[in-house]
Order: structure tokens, then C-alpha cells, then sequence
């Protein structure tokens, strides 16, 4: 299953709602250590949550938060251009929304959000 991303490469489409793609700027060996560790983060979170350690879980969620504003994908954006950040809007209230509509096959309003099958 793939997203469509917008056509200047900042955001993917999930059920309509734009996500921040990552710096696709940064240096091959940093991005995939900092999707390395976002991914342990995660699974640190989960067996936290299982083992109800909300100390543990909490400090993983840092870890992930920490692992995301690396990437780019959340805090400062990674473009310079002094375009605003749309990240989790629905894509139909942004600039996008004609892009996004354009994408046709009935997603502008539907569940499935844009998804690209």
C-alpha cells in the first residue's frame, strides 16, 4: 500500500489527513539510524504499555518524540522557504485540497482518505 505525497514532497495523505514526511535532505546513515532507533523506541513503548510501566512508557515516548524531530517530521519544519507546517490537517482544508481532489477515484471524501492502491 503506498500514500500519495504531495507534489512538492512534504507531506504523505492518510485518510485525508497530510503527514510530514521526513528530511529528505538528511545524510543516508543519519536518517537510518534515527528510523532505527524510532522503530526500538516504539517497541520500547509497547512492552512498557504491556507491563503497565508508565515510567518506561513515558520515557520511550520521548525517545520516539526525540527520533521524529530528528527525522523532521515533527518540530521545526526541514524546509526553508518560509512555507507554513499543515501536518495532521485534512489535506481539503490546506492548499492541497485541489491536488488532493484531483487525485479522483472518489478518496476526496472517503475513508480510504487518498490511499493509492
Amino acid at each position: 500500500m503506498r500514500y500519495p505525497t504531495t507534489p512538492d514532497g512534504r507531506y504523505f495523505v492518510v485518510r485525508g489527513r497530510l503527514w510530514r514526511c521526513s528530511n529528505p535532505h538528511l545524510a543516508a546513515d543519519e536518517s537510518e539510524a534515527l528510523t532505527r532507533e524510532l522503530m526500538a523506541a516504539r517497541r520500547a513503548k509497547g512492552v512498557a504499555m504491556r507491563a503497565g510501566d508508565s515510567m518506561a512508557r513515558e520515557a520511550a515516548r520521548k525517545r520516539v518524540d526525540d527520533a521524529k524531530v530528528g527525522l523532521g517530521e515533527r518540530g521545526a519544519v526541514w524546509w526553508t522557504d518560509g512555507t507554513p507546517d499543515w501536518n495532521r490537517r485534512m489535506a481539503r482544508t490546506t492548499p492541497y485540497a485541489e491536488w488532493f481532489a484531483a487525485l479522483g477515484d472518489g478518496t476526496e471524501g472517503s475513508r480510504s482518505g487518498g490511499i493509492i492502491r
